[in-house]
């Protein structure tokens, strides 16, 4: 078994550690979301907290971990009697991103279940994690529904599995850490909100700080083991100190005034629900039984607030966490209680070289916490008048400072998003969970049977007895139940939904920068993006202007990092139609090769105009059949407006194989038939690359 790091040698990361430690005092924190870059040490921090947990008395043979002091009553292998117990170190287990829900859960041998009624289960991972730590790297990747399970167990500190009416239930009380780097892609709020801290991480800046995180990591390397016991006084110094505050925190008093203090935070920061007061109120009694105290301070309460309000204060999906301290400081001065301004500090914990409420840094989680609004960039919300536009198709005229088609142009802040249209891809796909297009998924609605591909993973119940019956008295059945074979087992063949790719191919040129259509523009595409946050999709964008096209952001999980380029989004500049579309075909000929399973949506948005170069209307059109003829699932967005329309955004529909909306249309309230007309028209993309050719 290797030898983990230190805890105590991780250098820097005072919030992390003294989440980390406070969920260790108290597990009912409800344990600790972890943000941040890459190449912070998250993991190689929750792996080294493991070995500080103390060790758990067991009774002897359980697979569940039950107390000996307290079973589960139901307990699969209970009853438990007075019969032998044991102690044994902590666990952390580790929960993979693609695993699956049997693997969570737990899984019945359905064989068995059916034909003995035997319940033979087959613990999963939410068993072995039972009053240990449980992880989950990258938690904002997993599966919907296998966080839903997961937060669930947290939160009732028991897992339930059910298969076709047999029903296992018990204990699962963990420690929960979750790690994500927020480029990747985020938790939905509503997921956010179920842990119960946060703690921003990023590297060091300091020169000496980052010296002295490569020499231990190299000592480290060099010699594990070695490493490891220079450092054993300090864990075992940290590994002491938490067994006594966990004996001291049913003593720590959280009086009237820390509580006014609590309420008057959330309430002041207007964070939904009361889940926030309740975690911030047991994070102030740890932070107190883990300063040695029995009295809960006002200090107690801010380093609680820090911990765990920012990220309840994203409310919208691209809403920055963060927290402002000053208003904070403002709150807990005016609702301060009388015994929560005053008491004995600790003495002793200057010395120790663990993170202390006490003598710890007063910033928020990550040292630098974010405003409340995200910074936007300056600027008119329109383009300047006239200039870089296209003149009905012609040459743009340079803004001032730009040579060889047009200059460019002060960025336009997007408009109001607005809800949209459903758009989704036609056909049965069979990709990644999400709530876009119609797949073959592990979860949703039975429409059929089918004879299992590896293991088992969901019966179909009426077609495994009507494989079995006709060879009831070949098997010699002779008692009531069934005599089924695996031969007999059948899969249920399930449709839900997926995610898709969805790829953005954005006119930024001088002709959509004209008559403040860019505002409205940057609007609808920002509206897209909210839409295809809500429904786990992947998201591109590709852009083009002057004389070429750029991808201005690869497919990622990370909507967010779509909606910041699209604010500095400059405009300006030729209109360069058919490079746009062949940059985007490459991107969806690349990211097929990723993920061969995931289904893409096109959506140009574009009045349809094509110049610069020779022959540019020539080219485009056949840019766009590429699309048609792969039958890619297309939208283009018509930015056209004024009196008088040439409809061009239609013709390139139309070579695409897709269909063609205007803003207005895009709007959910608008029309009825959009997601109709999206299939139909690619469904016969085919035939109208056909008769393009």
């Amino acid at each position: 078994m290797s030898t983990p790091y230190p805890f105590t040698a991780l250098v820097g990361q005072e919030d992390l550690r003294l989440a980390l430690l406070l969920n260790a005092v108290s597990p009912a924190v409800g344990g600790v979301l972890v943000r941040g870059e890459k190449g912070t040490a998250k993991s190689t921090a929750v792996r080294a907290l493991s070995a500080l947990m103390p060790e758990v008395d067991v009774v002897s043979g359980c697979r569940f971990s039950c107390d000996p002091a307290s079973p589960d009553p139901g307990c699969p292998d209970g009853p438990h009697g007075t019969g032998a117990s044991g102690s044994r170190p902590a666990r952390m287990v580790e929960l993979p991103v693609g695993a699956s829900e049997d693997r969570l859960v737990g899984a019945l041998d359905i064989e068995r279940a059916l034909a003995e009624g035997v319940k033979a289960f087959e613990p999963g991972l939410l068993a072995d994690a039972h009053r240990g730590i449980l992880y989950v790297d990258e938690v904002n990747l997993l599966h919907d529904h296998l966080v839903d399970l997961l937060l669930d167990a947290a939160a009732m500190g028991a897992s339930y599995v059910e298969r076709e009416g047999v029903s296992v239930r018990h204990a699962s009380k963990f420690l929960l850490v979750g790690t994500m780097n927020p480029e990747e892609g985020e938790l939905r709020p509503q997921l956010l909100d179920r842990f119960g801290l946060t703690v921003e991480v990023a590297a060091s800046r300091e020169p000496d700080q980052r010296v002295e995180v490569v020499r231990r990591r190299l000592a480290y390397d060099d010699d594990p083991a070695g490493f490891a016991g220079r450092w054993a006084d300090e864990e075992s110094a940290v590994r002491a100190r938490i067994v006594a505050a966990r004996d001291l925190l049913p003593e720590v008093r959280l009086g009237d005034g820390a509580l006014r203090q609590i309420a008057a935070t959330c309430a002041a920061f207007e964070v939904d629900g009361m889940r926030a007061d309740i975690v911030m109120a047991r994070t102030a009694t740890a932070l107190a039984a883990w300063a040695g105290r029995t009295d809960v301070l006002a200090e107690d309460v801010r380093q609680a607030a820090l911990l765990a309000l920012p990220h309840r204060r994203r409310r919208a999906p691209f809403d920055a966490p963060g927290l402002d301290e000053d208003k904070l400081d403002e709150t807990l001065e005016e609702f301060g209680g009388q015994d929560g301004d005053e008491g004995d500090r600790d003495e002793g914990g200057d010395d120790d070289p663990d993170p202390d409420p006490d003598g710890g840094p007063g910033g928020g989680p990550g040292g630098q916490p974010e405003p409340d609004d995200a910074p936007r960039v300056d600027g008119e919300s329109a383009a300047q008048p006239e200039s870089g536009e296209d003149r009905e198709g012609g040459e743009p005229q340079p803004s001032g400072g730009g040579g060889g088609g047009g200059g460019e142009q002060t960025p336009a802040r997007a408009a109001e998003p607005f809800r949209t249209k459903v758009l989704s891809v036609p056909g049965l796909g069979e990709g990644a969970a999400g709530r876009r297009s119609r797949a073959r998924t592990e979860h949703g609605r039975t429409i059929g049977a089918r004879r299992p591909r590896g293991a088992l993973t969901k019966l179909h119940l009426a077609a495994t007895v009507q494989a079995a019956a006709p060879h009831q008295r070949a098997r010699g059945r002779s008692g009531p139940g069934l005599v089924v074979r695996r031969d007999d087992l059948r899969q249920a063949s399930r449709e839900g939904r997926e995610g898709n790719l969805v790829l953005f191919v954005v006119d930024a040129s001088g002709s959509m920068a004209a008559r403040q259509r860019m505002s409205a523009v940057k609007g609808a595409v920002l509206s897209l993006l909210l839409d295809a946050y809500q429904r786990r999709d992947k998201v591109g964008m590709v852009t083009f202007r002057g004389s070429a096209a750029d991808v201005a952001l690869p497919p990622t999980s990370s909507v967010d990092a779509a909606a910041v380029r699209l604010e500095s989004l400059p405009t300006g500049g030729r209109t360069p139609l058919a490079a746009g579309l062949l940059k985007a075909h490459e991107v969806l000929r690349v990211e097929r090769l990723r993920d061969p399973a995931r289904r893409a949506l096109v959506v140009v948005v574009t009045d349809g105009r094509a110049t610069g170069g020779p022959e540019p209307v020539a080219l485009a059109s056949r840019a766009a059949r590429l699309f048609g003829a792969d039958g890619v699932a297309s939208v283009v967005v018509d930015c056209e407006s004024g009196p008088v329309r040439l409809g061009l955004a239609g013709q390139l529909a139309g070579e695409l194989g897709g269909t063609a909306v205007t803003l207005d249309e895009l709007r959910a309230d608008s029309i009825a038939g959009l997601v109709k007309d999206v299939r139909s028209s690619a469904q016969n993309s085919g035939q109208s690359s056909r008769r393009a050719a």
